[in-house]
């Protein structure tokens, strides 16, 4: 199983990205556990300065920016 981990408090691009995860997570028929993380200390604890990112299995993938559906499916095709 993959674990997703979106980092973002809840605005407009951070919501887009955890959609575009589980978007993609659904297209691949992949098990994955898609983490929301919006708590901003748990945020910067992690080393993340622009949001929204994105972390596979612990590792940033995508920072500052939001994926697109495919970007995202070809970030977990590496892992999965």
């Amino acid at each position: 199983m993959v674990t997703i981990e979106v980092f973002g408090t809840g605005c407009a691009k951070c919501k887009r990205t955890a959609k575009n995860v589980e978007k993609a997570v659904a297209e691949m028929g992949i098990e994955a556990e898609v983490v929301k993380v919006e708590e901003i200390n748990a945020i910067t604890d992690r080393g993340v300065f622009l949001t929204p990112a994105l972390a596979v299995d612990g590792e940033m993938k995508v920072e500052g920016r939001v994926p697109t559906v495919d970007e995202v499916k070809e970030i977990l095709s590496e892992v999965a």
